[in-house]
């Protein structure tokens, strides 16, 4: 049994960083999704996928699975490079790329 610790990044559908903060524990896949040959769903007889525990901190999602036995990886969240954009740069005079309409 193992699982992954990450902190998630937000939706591409929020402009804001709710729900960023908190890490998120999530088990790895064990066993092989299977299709259904009759209606044609996706199952798994592995339900540790369906578990996602939150945490305030990494330290406690380590803590976690150290204490219950589980083979973790972290994933070290990536922070996002900002570049300031002024709008009256679209402007400028000496603009590499022309301005179109």
């Amino acid at each position: 049994m193992s699982a992954k610790i990450y902190r998630p990044a937000k939706t591409a559908m929020q402009s804001g960083k709710a729900k960023t903060h908190l890490w998120v524990l999530e088990f790895d896949q064990e066993r092989p999704r299977t299709i259904d040959p009759i209606m044609g769903y996706t199952s798994s007889a592995d339900t540790r996928q369906q578990v996602r525990l939150t945490f305030e901190s990494a330290e406690q999602a380590i803590a976690y699975a150290e204490r219950n036995g589980i083979e973790y990886r972290v994933i070290a969240p990536k922070d996002a490079a900002r570049k300031n954009v002024s709008y009256s740069d679209n402007f400028r005079f000496n603009r590499t790329q022309p301005w179109t309409h």
